[in-house]
């Protein structure tokens, strides 16, 4: 089985790299840093033909769409959300995750069961508008809408698609004061990719098991 991960250099997706390395399955974590196994800009459509070339014939079963940013965690309104961090944003969490699909569904189309996770976030919701970092925010409302909409589209293909809050993790972007480790949230979604399958294409759940209110 060989997964690609997005983002796999550092947290969520470093730690999701390691838990199937260590279960014995092929792993490409794609990243911007030279620690990567494989490098990839997620916001230039050259880099992702530059990756689907180097992939060559290989069958990709799951693909982990996990790199993001969060560029606006601080700022105000009154003097902050300038266009250029709207512009970063989107092209990252949700431009970033399209074109990751577009470029890798040859591969994905070869597997058996193939499935593509989103990594979006509970801050998508509509139902949990508490404010603040409205670009991030928009950004993940928009991969969770993507990711629905891909759901639809791939469904007659056999590929399905699942949406995860990752839950308030302890990375770099999280912070030290988070719910949960890494490793907690690995586990769980391990669990959740292993579970995802064409009866729950489309669906947005948490990374303990829960389905997230849209």
């Amino acid at each position: 089985m060989t997964i690609v991960i997005t983002g796999a250099t550092r947290g969520i997706g470093a730690g999701l790299a390691a838990h199937y390395r260590n279960a014995g399955l092929e792993v490409i974590g794609t990243g911007r840093s030279v620690a990567a196994d494989l490098q990839l800009d997620v916001t230039q459509p050259a880099s992702h033909n530059a990756m689907a070339a180097a992939l060559g014939d290989k069958t990709v079963e799951l693909l982990v769409c996990n790199a993001g940013v969060y560029l606006d965690k601080k700022d105000s309104l009154d003097s902050g959300y300038g266009a250029d961090l709207w512009a970063q944003t989107f092209a990252t969490n949700v431009t970033g995750v399209f074109l990751s699909v577009q470029a890798l569904l040859p591969h994905l189309r070869r597997a058996g069961t193939p499935r593509i996770a989103i990594i979006s976030s509970q801050m998508a919701s509509s139902e949990r508008a508490s404010g603040g970092s409205y670009i991030y925010r928009a950004s993940k409302a928009a991969a969770l809408n993507l990711g629905r909409n891909l759901a639809t589209d791939l469904r007659r293909e056999g590929i399905a698609v699942g949406i995860y809050h990752p839950g308030w993790v302890q990375t770099d972007m999280g912070g030290g004061a988070a719910d949960i480790t890494v490793d907690d949230a690995v586990r769980g979604l391990v669990d959740r990719f292993a579970a995802l399958n064409l009866a729950k294409t489309g669906c947005f759940e948490t990374w303990d098991g829960r389905a997230h209110p849209y």
